[in-house]
């Protein structure tokens, strides 16, 4: 794909779901992958997965939520791949249910750590990296929960709507120097998170499918190849945009 091939690209949160799928998706396309993640095992298997398809990547620890972490995992992908290209933001959790006067200050400062000032501690040093190659393409991991309200996740409500205004803020920002800043917002995905809402069950998972106009989960491909294509050179005009990949979820 035009603007992936050849190019470096790094993820977060690579080590399952959403992130293995990009991480996969743009070793198909032809870019180096570093994948990041907490979890130094599931990263590597994703790593191996990649390597077994013929593709190139390395794995880099990272806790997201600690800028010296950060820091270093970006220092460690351009030492060994010479620069970034392309970053997928995409480290998260879901935190503790609940409504917000039984939530714990512990839980917030958790939820908001990762999934918020994660994504802004990464794009803090993801710029400069990708300003001193010309330019580049970031996307966020943001949520439908980035567009619309819900009881009871109301840290990870407001996290994911603060990844949205940080996306259009930075992509304001990075214009000039030629980065494209965008996010996406996926809806029910079949990952491991949907596994931990739901337990498993069948009825579970027709519940929180119910709202979707296409009554299915997603597949994290189907979220991957969006992030693909929003760093690719098909979408050198779009930044600054959370797009939905929700199965008709908020067109409703």
């Amino acid at each position: 794909m035009d603007g992936i091939t050849d190019k470096v690209a790094l993820v977060t949160g690579a080590g399952s779901g959403i992130g293995r799928a990009t991480a996969e998706r743009f070793a198909e396309h032809g870019a180096t992958v570093a994948v990041a993640d907490a979890d130094e095992a599931a990263g590597s298997e994703t790593v191996a997965s990649i390597r077994e398809a013929g593709g190139e990547a390395s794995s880099f620890a990272v806790d997201v939520s600690d800028e010296a972490s950060v820091r270093e995992a970006i220092a460690a992908v351009t030492r060994e791949f010479g620069g970034i290209d392309i970053a997928h933001n995409n480290a998260g959790i879901e935190g503790e249910g609940g409504p917000i006067d039984e939530q714990s200050t512990e839980n917030w400062e958790r939820v908001i750590g990762v999934n918020l000032t994660g994504v802004f501690l990464a794009m803090k040093h993801e710029v400069p990296a990708l300003r001193e190659r010309g330019g580049g393409a970031i996307v966020n991991t943001a949520s439908v929960a980035g567009l619309v309200g819900a009881a009871d996740l109301t840290p990870y409500y407001a996290a994911k709507h603060g990844v949205v205004g940080l996306t259009r803020s930075v992509a304001v920002e990075g214009a000039a120097d030629g980065i494209r800043v965008n996010a996406v917002c996926p809806g029910v995905i079949d990952t491991p998170m949907i596994d931990r809402f739901t337990g498993g069950d069948d009825d579970a998972v027709e519940g929180i499918v119910a709202p979707q106009a296409m009554k299915r989960l997603g597949d994290p491909r189907e979220v991957a190849d969006a992030v693909v294509w929003l760093c690719s050179d098909g979408a050198s005009f779009v930044t600054g945009t959370a797009l939905p990949v929700d199965g008709g979820y908020t067109a409703q």
